[in-house]
C-alpha cells in the first residue's frame, strides 16, 4: 500500500486529506506535536476505514521531525506522498504571530523561516533519497496566500512562505526527469469560512487532483 505522509496533521485539512487519500488506499502517517491529538484522530480515521497512526513531531525541532519520519519509514516502509501544512498559530507560539509589513523585524521573520522554510526542507530531504532511488514521489507544500500576494498585514508570514514556494518551484523543476512532482499551494481562504467551496473535504481535492495529474504548481486556491 501507499503512504502519505501528513505534516501538521489536525482536525481540518489534515484530517481531509487523509480521509481523502486514504480511501483511495493509501496508509496514513500523522505528524504533529501533540500525541494525545495525533491517537484521537487516528482512531476517528480508523473508524471511516481509514489505517492511520500518529507520530508526535515538531517541525521547529528539526531532530524530532527527522526521528519520526524515521519512525514513519520503519512503520510503513517507503513514503510516497509528503504533504506539508504545519499551521502557525500566534495564539499557542507568539513568536509566529503575524507582524505587518512596516513593523517587521529580523527576529519577528526568523521564526517563520524556521517553521515553514527549514522544517519543509527537513521534512523532504529525508523521504527525497528513497523517491529518487524508486523513480517515483510526490511533495506537496502549504501556505497561506500571502506567499504570492501582496497583504501587509502578514509581512513576516509572506517573506517565508514566499521562500518556501520559491524553492518548491525549483525543486519540481529539478527533478522533472527523475519521476517526482512537487507542488505549492498557497490557500486564500479561511477553512470552513464561508461557503462549501472553503470546505476542508473541498480543499482536499485540489490535493488529489495535483496527485493525480501532476498539473503545473502554480496554483492558488481562492474563494474570490
Amino acid at each position: 500500500m501507499p503512504t502519505i505522509a501528513i505534516v501538521g496533521a489536525g482536525p481540518g485539512l489534515g484530517a481531509s486529506l487523509a480521509r481523502r487519500f486514504g480511501r483511495r488506499g493509501f496508509q496514513v502517517a500523522l505528524l504533529a506535536r501533540d500525541a494525545e491529538r495525533l491517537d484521537a484522530l487516528a482512531r476517528d480515521l480508523a473508524g471511516d476505514g481509514v489505517e492511520a497512526e500518529g507520530f508526535p513531531a515538531d517541525v521547529g525541532d528539526r531532530p524530532s521531525l527527522i526521528d519520526a519520519l524515521r519512525a514513519v519509514e520503519r512503520r510503513y516502509g517507503t513514503v510516497d506522498v509528503l504533504e506539508y501544512s504545519p499551521a502557525p498559530s500566534g495564539a499557542t507560539d507568539p513568536r509566529l504571530a503575524p507582524v505587518h509589513a512596516l513593523d517587521v523585524t529580523v527576529a519577528d521573520i526568523q521564526p517563520q523561516v524556521e517553521h515553514y522554510v527549514y522544517g519543509a526542507v527537513t521534512a523532504a530531504r529525508q523521504v527525497l533519497p528513497g523517491m529518487i532511488e524508486r523513480g517515483s514521489g510526490t511533495l506537496l507544500f502549504t501556505t497561506g496566500a500571502s506567499s504570492t500576494l501582496v497583504f501587509p498585514p502578514m509581512g513576516n508570514v509572506g517573506i517565508a512562505g514566499a521562500a518556501l514556494r520559491n524553492w518548491v518551484l525549483a525543486l519540481n523543476a529539478s527533478l522533472a526527469d527523475k519521476g517526482i512532482y512537487a507542488a505549492h499551494v498557497p490557500l486564500a481562504t479561511f477553512i470552513g469560512q464561508g461557503g462549501p467551496e472553503t470546505s476542508a473535504e473541498t480543499i482536499a481535492e485540489v490535493y488529489w487532483e495535483l496527485y493525480t495529474t501532476q498539473a503545473e504548481p502554480e496554483r492558488l486556491y481562492s474563494t474570490v
